[in-house]
């Protein structure tokens, strides 16, 4: 990993937590989250005859702002639906200071969808698309290697869409999504690409989001998508780099770094064989923490 890609990779990204466009009150209580991600629905969370006055208040809100630190991503509808030429327009109507980090575009299977897509966006926005079909999994390589070429950086699961799609039960450590899950973080690694987890849809279950976090953190996921601020602060916990592994990091970190272990590829740090690979999840984890505690997102 070079000093590119680690500067690239390490803006928080353990919590996307999805704002329905068509609720004010929510829009404006989002400017006090400590989301590192927030993500304004125009899609699923918004009923059809709300569409147009949601893609207004969404970008009433982007244009007073006021929510810094956290990234702000606008997901629309699809492009072949009513609505969505219009809310791509509507994003790309925007004035510069106002216009949001990516958007988020749904239901992309194709390499085609993506080189369109980012074509039509604003210099400065970036693409995120939602990987939710089966056709999407079966191209999941290709759609990863296009952010080499276009605007294209991050995949967000839609597991609800994908089990529906497959005629999948949500049960207990997802098993019939395993396969699909575990190719599209694959491909996503391949290519430098962010992983977002899909949502756990039960709020009143504690247990089983701690269950679910844990199991994406523990596959390689760079975070997971939210559907209620009250999922946030297992989230965080899971995803974020804990004191002892901050603590480690730093240990690793300074033994290759001591003069006299020069040109050594293998230390015992703290009882534990060290690579230079895990120097370089060591730096990671570092800037990781270094930039949470920036942003003062706990």
């Amino acid at each position: 990993m070079n000093d590119k890609n680690i500067a690239a990779e390490t803006r928080p990204r353990r919590s996307a937590l999805y704002m329905p466009g068509a609720n004010e009150r929510a829009l404006e209580k989002a400017r006090e989250l400590n989301a590192d991600c927030l993500l304004l629905d125009l899609e699923d969370a918004v009923a059809p005859d709300a569409k147009a006055s949601a893609r207004d208040q969404v970008c009433a809100a982007l244009c007073e702002g006021g929510y810094a630190p956290r990234e702000l991503v606008v997901r629309i509808n699809a492009l072949d639906t009513t609505w969505g030429a219009d809310d791509l327009q509507a994003m790309k109507d925007l004035p510069i200071a106002a216009m949001p980090a990516a958007i988020l575009a749904p239901k992309i299977s194709k390499v085609e969808q993506v080189v369109a897509l980012s074509e039509a966006l604003p210099d400065g926005v970036g693409l995120w698309i939602m990987v939710e079909t089966p056709e999407a999994i079966f191209n999941i390589q290709a759609l990863a290697a296009c952010a080499q070429t276009t605007k294209l950086t991050t995949f967000v699961m839609g597991t609800n869409d994908l089990a529906k799609d497959m005629r999948a039960q949500f049960v207990p450590g997802r098993a019939p999504l395993m396969t699909a899950l575990s190719m599209a973080l694959m491909a996503a690694r391949q290519y430098d690409v962010v992983a977002l987890d899909g949502v756990f849809n039960d709020i009143s279950d504690q247990d089983g989001l701690q269950a679910e976090c844990q199991q994406g953190a523990d596959m390689g996921f760079d975070g997971k998508t939210l559907i209620h601020p009250s999922q946030l602060p297992i989230c965080h916990e899971i995803y974020g780099p804990s004191e002892a592994d901050v603590e480690q990091a730093k240990a690793v970190v300074a033994a290759f770094a001591a003069p006299e272990n020069a040109g050594q590829g293998v230390l015992k740090v703290n009882g534990k064989m060290t690579e230079l690979l895990h120097r370089d999840i060591a730096v990671r984890t570092l800037a990781i923490a270094d930039a949470i505690r920036a942003q003062g997102q706990a």
